[in-house]
């Protein structure tokens, strides 16, 4: 599931790959921005922001949100594809590198100057060089929803999805509907942020320091199976801001009190 350090790792290829190339195939497979050629320009960097991709190509910038199923590819020039064509949404490729763009959501282009209105709304990113921590804290602090939903709301802080805010509620023993007021939410984005910067490397997302797919988890996923700590059975529900944003919870009704 794409979440900060998913997507930071998939802008880091990204840039690794086509920074200071200049573009020799472009396509944008979504209606709004079809009409788009950015041949011949330039690729100055590649920058994460939350979960967002900025593919600033000269004075311009392609951005791009993976949601829950997207996914950038890169290629050698002329490489088969390892995935259906009728799943590609975009094309950027340039002299040593093919980026492929598949099950991709959201693909805007703006001029680089007007990159704040698509994220000028985003919370402080603890993968972000200007990380602000006592700003995150409050902004989480003073949401009036549960601390669940609060943590989800990438306007508070960006970057953390579900399984994040599962894992962390888990380890600081806190109830997904517990008010956000009433949570150190200092403490809480404080392990977030050294959550996150580990695994932002690692190939394999991990919480409990074991990287291996069925370990890495403490209660996301394990609906009903015993607490990886006490043995009490995992419980399940759901939360969200609206009927249209639900997202499934989990936690020990033993250790998260």
């Amino acid at each position: 599931m794409p979440e900060g350090d998913t997507v930071y790792q998939a802008a880091h290829r990204l840039d690794a790959a086509l920074r200071g190339q200049q573009v020799t195939r472009f396509e944008l497979r979504v209606p709004q921005v079809a009409t788009v050629d950015l041949t011949g320009r330039i690729v100055r960097e590649v920058v994460p922001r939350g979960k967002h991709i900025l593919m600033r190509i000269d004075d311009v910038t392609v951005h791009s949100h993976l949601r829950m199923d997207g996914t950038w590819f890169i290629y050698r020039p002329g490489e088969k594809w390892r995935h259906p064509a009728f799943k590609v949404r975009a094309i950027v490729g340039a002299p040593t590198a093919e980026a492929v763009g598949v099950d991709i959501h959201d693909i805007e282009v703006v001029p680089t100057r007007d990159e704040q209105q698509i994220v000028g709304h985003l919370g402080p990113d603890p993968l972000s060089e200007t990380w602000d921590a006592v700003e995150a804290a409050r902004r989480v602090h003073s949401d009036a929803r549960s601390i669940h939903v609060a943590l989800l709301d990438q306007r508070n802080v960006a970057g953390f999805g579900n399984e994040y805010a599962a894992e962390l509620l888990f380890l600081r023993g806190i109830l997904p509907e517990m008010p956000a007021s009433e949570v150190d939410t200092a403490a809480l984005l404080d392990l977030g942020a050294r959550t996150i910067r580990m695994n932002r490397d690692r190939p394999v997302r991990t919480f409990t320091g074991v990287a291996r797919r069925g370990q890495d988890t403490w209660v996301y996923g394990r609906a009903g199976r015993p607490c990886r700590r006490c043995g009490t059975p995992i419980l399940t529900g759901s939360q969200g801001a609206d009927p249209t944003t639900q997202r499934v919870t989990f936690w020990c009704p033993s250790c998260q009190r």
